[in-house]
């Protein structure tokens, strides 16, 4: 399965139903539809995307929801954990060093985003991006940007900022999404793993990054999400039924039942138990000879005449 976690959304968007469609083509099983947040959060933290959207869905196709909130200051958002509780994938974007610390460390999210195609004023540490890989978050890539771009600097930028991420965390935790806005900005999924072989990544991590990474991201992501400290409620696991035995049940407190023997039948001779071949000759040899006449013994005037 192949996963896109980075879809933009917005309200009456036309592009995203054809957007959507073309990544069913391409290969894609799992789609996150994305809705942006900047600045401090507003009163109302209700997801403003549908559970079902209002254009026909492929049946192969699964519609998640996320939201990724822009970092400025690490002294605002407190009701991060809040918004969380509204979708079903929450990523952060960090705008400078001191808030790609905060969100690697301590903020509760499942995807750090950084936007590649600025020219950024830190490097990456593996120090810091290994906090949140450990806690479970993810570093995100989005290559859509870098195909749309007009711009040469913001290609060239991004290509510098993916290698240099790669190297900061050794190919590990990376997703890859396409924050594309059009269906002009896809790619199918071996395509993109093809891309990230130029950057600098495995081709086997290119494909754990749209597969294996994003699934346990997602699950993990519902785990945080209807778990409680670890608790899960299995109410069915699917086991097969026992097969019912017919004998009886005797309880071990009963000495009653337990000397209680088979009795044998006088008449016909015959237990409950199956009879061995060798007692069954024995009884047909005895029935004979108890049917057989019993003849009378020669006198001695008898035997002279």
């Amino acid at each position: 399965m192949f996963y896109d976690l980075n879809v933009p959304w917005a309200a009456q968007d036309r592009e995203l139903q054809r957007t959507i469609a073309f990544l069913d083509e391409l290969g894609y099983n799992v789609v996150a539809l994305n809705h942006t947040l900047s600045g401090k959060l507003p009163g109302d933290l209700t997801c403003p995307i549908p559970q079902t959207p209002d254009f026909p869905v492929p049946p192969s196709m699964r519609i998640l929801r996320r939201c990724t909130l822009t970092l400025h200051d690490p002294s605002q958002n407190h009701r991060i954990s809040t918004l969380s509780a509204n979708y079903d994938i929450l990523a952060l974007r960090p705008t400078d060093e001191k808030t790609l610390k905060q969100a690697c460390e301590s903020a509760d999210c499942d995807i750090v985003s950084i936007d590649m195609t600025q020219r950024l004023s830190y490097y990456f540490k593996f120090k810091m991006l290994s906090q949140a890989i450990e806690r479970g978050a993810r570093i995100e890539i989005c290559y859509g940007p870098s195909i749309l771009a007009k711009d040469s600097l913001a290609r060239r930028n991004v290509i510098s900022n993916v290698i240099q991420l790669i190297r900061a965390t050794r190919g590990r935790g990376i997703i890859i999404s396409s924050g594309a806005t059009n269906a002009l900005g896809c790619r199918a999924p071996w395509d993109v793993i093809n891309l990230t072989t130029v950057w600098g990544l495995s081709q086997e991590r290119g494909k754990e990054a749209l597969s294996t990474e994003s699934r346990n991201l997602v699950a993990f992501a519902q785990l945080k999400r209807n778990s409680y400290r670890g608790a899960v409620n299995v109410v069915y696991g699917g086991e097969r039924p026992k097969p019912q035995t017919t004998l009886p049940l005797v309880s071990k407190g009963s000495k009653q039942q337990q000397n209680n023997k088979r009795k044998v039948d006088a008449d016909s001779g015959s237990t409950d138990n199956p009879i061995s071949k060798r007692e069954k000759k024995r009884r047909e040899k005895q029935a004979r000879l108890e049917a057989m006449p019993i003849q009378p013994e020669r006198q001695e005037g008898e035997a002279d005449s």
